[in-house]
């Protein structure tokens, strides 16, 4: 039995595929390779991840139906983890149909590989977006979550509705995971970290958007990996307290739960170039410039029932998490 791990050649999905195959756990790392960011990257990771012996790589798209079909069908995965997707808030607004392919399409083909196979657990990525316009802190997965900013959002929201009518109609096992900005080495260059880094050690400026003010739930990567790994033997249960007059969206008479992943501290935006300044050594340019379309102004992640669940929450200092990016961005970069 093996644990199919799609996106594997992704940030998230690189470092669970690594850590699981630490554990002994024979993975399938499935990923399309898509140029959304530099391929090489992903090739770097995915190299590392080919050394193992308890590895194996399925170069597919989740929108490939019979490829998908055929890959559940042939092999026995005990548990799936999706973390391949479209990612991007301000990509979705450029690129739509890539959101609705993808997240959607791609998300239908998992769901339906996991019913006709007996999988016997599916965790699947979801984001901080999903809360949108809330402004209630810490968001809560106990709150509603009806007015997404951004398709990216949208699309995220999908997922987990479609999750929970699967885990309701063939009472499949789901658990959905909102991650908070998740960051450190190997991340991706579209986030801020590396757009930062990369800008101030070529001396150029670094585009700060809401004049600095913006709060972000800044969560590394070590952690996102643990909070996953301890799920993944811990299936959910139906809530027999659940009650349709007042109906609570972060859990189910079905076993299906959605649980938040983040640092449970946000961190305002200047702040966070204050440190990547220091462990740098250098001083950054700023241009401020107001909110972009699709972005909300705080994220802040209530993680009381991932702690619960698991007995863990993330805990590693923003200081020494942006230190450990650094030092794998001047090794890698050569820089």
């Amino acid at each position: 039995m093996s644990v199919l791990v799609t996106g594997a050649a992704g940030f998230i999905g690189f470092h669970v595929s690594q850590r699981l195959l630490v554990e002994g756990v024979k993975v399938v790392g499935l990923d399309n390779l898509n140029d959304y960011y530099d391929v090489g990257l992903k090739k770097a990771r995915l190299k590392i991840l080919l050394k193992e012996k308890n590895f194996s790589f399925v170069a597919l798209d989740l929108v490939d139906t019979d490829g998908m079909r055929k890959l559940f069908k042939e092999s026995s995965f005990k548990q799936v983890i999706n973390l391949a997707a479209q990612a991007g808030v301000r990509y979705s607004m450029e690129n739509p149909k890539a959101y609705v392919d993808s997240n959607l399409s791609g998300f239908l083909n998992i769901l339906e590989g996991c019913r006709h196979n007996r999988v016997g657990h599916l965790i699947y990525a979801s984001s901080s977006s999903v809360y949108g316009l809330n402004t209630q802190m810490p968001f809560s997965v106990h709150d509603n979550v009806d007015h997404p900013v951004s398709l990216y959002a949208a699309s995220k929201k999908a997922n987990e509705l479609m999750a929970h009518a699967y885990s309701h109609l063939y009472q499949l096992p789901v658990t959905g995971l909102r991650f908070f900005t998740v960051y450190g080495p190997w991340g991706r260059p579209d986030m801020a970290l590396f757009l930062f880094t990369r800008a101030i050690l070529a001396g150029e400026p670094i585009k700060v958007f809401n004049q600095g003010e913006m709060q972000r739930d800044f969560t590394y990567i070590d952690d996102i990996v643990e909070g996953i790994v301890r799920l993944v033997p811990h299936l959910p249960e139906a809530n027999s307290d659940w009650n349709g007059a007042s109906p609570d969206p972060g859990s189910s008479p079905a076993p299906y739960r959605l649980y938040n992943i983040g640092n449970h501290s946000p961190v305002k935006l200047l702040d966070f170039i204050a440190v990547l300044e220091k462990s740098l050594g250098r001083k950054a340019k700023k241009e401020l410039l107001p909110m972009q379309p699709g972005d909300v102004p705080a994220t802040y992640a209530d993680v009381a029932d991932l702690q619960a669940a698991v007995d863990f929450s993330p805990a590693t200092s923003l200081e020494k998490g942006v230190e450990e990016f650094v030092r794998w961005y001047r090794g890698y970069y050569g820089c």
